[in-house]
């Protein structure tokens, strides 16, 4: 029995081995598995690599994948998996706000049926306002326009089964949110809480932006709703034009002839109906651009070098 650790790395060389040493120190007390730790370096501008590379010299149960450039998490996260050939694959942050004391939770779950454990992460120390406001309103929005299970706060921190290891290899799509992908998948869920630390060292390169970019992503991935809501508000706008007007129109001839003009009449109706044109369009091309780069259908991802593969 063997379980693989994947964690995707961008500037993160000032806390691989502190990560590792805490690996260490976990896994060597379940010695009824063989483990693997799969650091998947994401591009990173920094020494993560060297770094990397200096480790699998001294120990061979750390591999080691290399990607061409940055392709993001959600895609190193899915490389991991894929070059993982064991029963089971733990998913887990590089930055330590992911506790590796958790594992030994994560695979009594395991053992007690679930295929899939998630982890919910109560707090975060010293996490700013801004980011917790997002991420409740975010899981919030995806419970109301979503048919996913998907419980509040979870995070990447996870361990698969080799059945949802193997599901994963029939998922291609490119532009995707990776928690979000496994609970769509349906498989059998567990939940482990745990409270993170701050993190230890560097920064997170997870900005605002990018955080904006895969809560569309995933909206767009998993809902039609928005593009539905688009239909139905646009219906319910010309019904409310078509009000307006009439008592515009009765006002302008019957009961107040200066109240409204027909010039004021015109340009309300235009720009509110401009408005909602826009929108929707707008909208809709949050789809096609999905659409596009799905049938460009490149590869998810390129890798310039492995470490320590057979």
């Amino acid at each position: 029995m063997s379980i693989a650790i994947v964690i995707p790395v961008y500037r993160e060389e000032k806390n691989i081995m502190k990560l590792y040493d805490r690996l260490e120190a976990v896994t060597k007390d379940i010695k009824e598995f063989q483990w693997d730790y799969i650091f998947v370096n994401d591009g990173s501008p920094d020494n993560s690599l060297q770094v990397l590379k200096q480790l699998a010299l001294q120990d061979k149960k750390v591999k080691v994948i290399d990607f061409s450039r940055n392709f993001g998490k959600e895609i190193a996260l899915t490389a991991g998996v894929h070059a993982a050939k064991t029963e089971a694959a733990i998913c887990m942050d590089a930055d330590l706000q992911h506790p590796p004391e958790l594992i030994p939770e994560l695979i009594k779950a395991w053992r007690g049926g679930a295929e899939v454990v998630a982890t919910i992460r109560v707090s975060i120390a010293n996490q700013p306002l801004l980011r917790q406001l997002g991420s409740s309103l975010y899981y919030w929005l995806m419970g109301m326009i979503s048919p996913l299970d998907m419980a509040s706060k979870t995070t990447d921190f996870r361990l698969f089964d080799k059945k949802v290891m193997a599901a994963l290899h029939q998922v291609t799509e490119r532009e995707r949110m990776f928690r979000g992908i496994i609970d769509w998948m349906g498989f059998k869920k567990a939940y482990v809480e745990f409270h993170a630390d701050e993190r230890e060292g560097g920064r997170a390169s997870y900005s605002y932006a990018k955080l904006w970019h895969l809560a569309l992503n995933s909206i767009t991935s998993f809902s039609l709703l928005p593009l539905r809501l688009t239909t139905y508000l646009g219906l319910s706008i010309a019904l409310v034009s078509v009000v307006l007007l009439i008592v515009m129109l009765l006002a302008r001839f019957y009961f107040a002839p200066k109240l409204f003009t027909s010039l004021a009449i015109v340009v309300v109706i235009n720009i509110f109906l401009n408005g909602i044109v826009l929108m929707s369009v707008g909208l809709i091309a949050l789809y096609i651009a999905t659409i596009h780069t799905e049938v460009i259908n490149r590869p998810l991802y390129i890798v310039r070098e492995r470490v320590n593969f057979d």
